[in-house]
C-alpha cells in the first residue's frame, strides 16, 4: 500500500518552504554570499527566522574561540555547541510554523550529520553556495576591514564539502549569479530533504 506524500512535499516553490514546512541550511565557504542570500531568502518567505551561526556562536562572550582558533579543542567544543543550538532553535521555530533559514559553515560530514540527524525528518533542505574560489577571495577583499574573514583555502573547503555530503545537498554555483538570482534557484529547485 502506498501512502500519499505529506502535503508540504506536494507543494512547490515558496509554498513548499514557507510556514515552517522546511528548514533551510545554507552553507559554503567564507564570502560565498551566505549572509546576503539567507537574508533575502528569509525576507521572501511570509513566516521565517534567520539563524546566523556566527551570531549564535558569539553568544559565548567571555572565552569565545572562533572555529579555526586556539586552543583547537575548545574551538571544536564551541562549534559543536553552536551546531546543537542551531538545531534546537530551528526545531522550535519550525514547530511554531515559521521557516528557519540557517546561515553557517558546515565543513564536514560529521557536522553535517548533526543537522541531518536532528532536522532531517522536519524537511531539512541543505544548500551549498559554491562560487569560484577566486570570487570568494575578491568578495572578502571588498568587505569592510572589520568584516573580513582570514581564510585562504576556499577551493580545499569546497572539495572537502563535496566529498563529505555531495548529492545530499543542493549545490548552487553562484559565481555569475546575483544574490536575488541565487535565491530564485534555491526556491525553484526540487527539494533535497537531508536525512529524510
Amino acid at each position: 500500500m502506498t501512502h500519499p506524500e505529506p502535503a508540504h512535499r506536494q507543494l512547490s516553490g515558496l509554498a513548499a518552504l514557507d510556514n515552517g514546512r522546511s528548514i533551510l541550511l545554507v552553507t559554503g565557504p567564507p564570502a560565498a554570499g551566505k549572509s546576503t542570500v539567507t537574508r533575502l531568502l528569509a525576507e521572501k518567505l511570509s513566516r521565517s527566522a534567520l539563524l546566523a551561526g556566527d551570531v549564535v556562536a558569539r553568544l559565548v562572550v567571555r572565552g569565545y574561540v572562533w572555529p579555526l582558533g586556539e586552543p583547537a579543542d575548545e574551538a571544536a567544543r564551541q562549534v559543536a555547541l553552536c551546531n546543537r543550538n542551531l538545531c534546537d532553535l530551528a526545531r522550535n521555530i519550525a514547530a511554531a510554523g515559521i521557516t528557519p533559514v540557517i546561515d553557517w559553515i558546515v565543513p564536514d560530514r560529521e557536522q553535517f550529520d548533526v543537522f541531518t540527524s536532528a532536522l532531517g525528518g522536519l524537511g531539512l533542505r541543505p544548500v551549498v553556495l559554491a562560487p569560484d574560489p577566486a570570487v570568494c577571495v575578491e568578495r572578502n577583499l571588498q568587505r569592510d576591514e572589520r568584516e573580513r574573514f582570514d581564510f585562504d583555502d576556499h577551493a580545499g573547503l569546497l572539495a572537502r564539502m563535496g566529498a563529505a555530503f555531495g548529492d545530499d545537498a543542493l549545490w548552487v554555483d553562484s559565481t555569475r549569479l546575483s544574490a536575488e538570482a541565487t535565491v530564485e534557484v534555491i526556491v525553484e529547485a526540487p527539494g533535497i530533504d537531508g536525512g529524510a
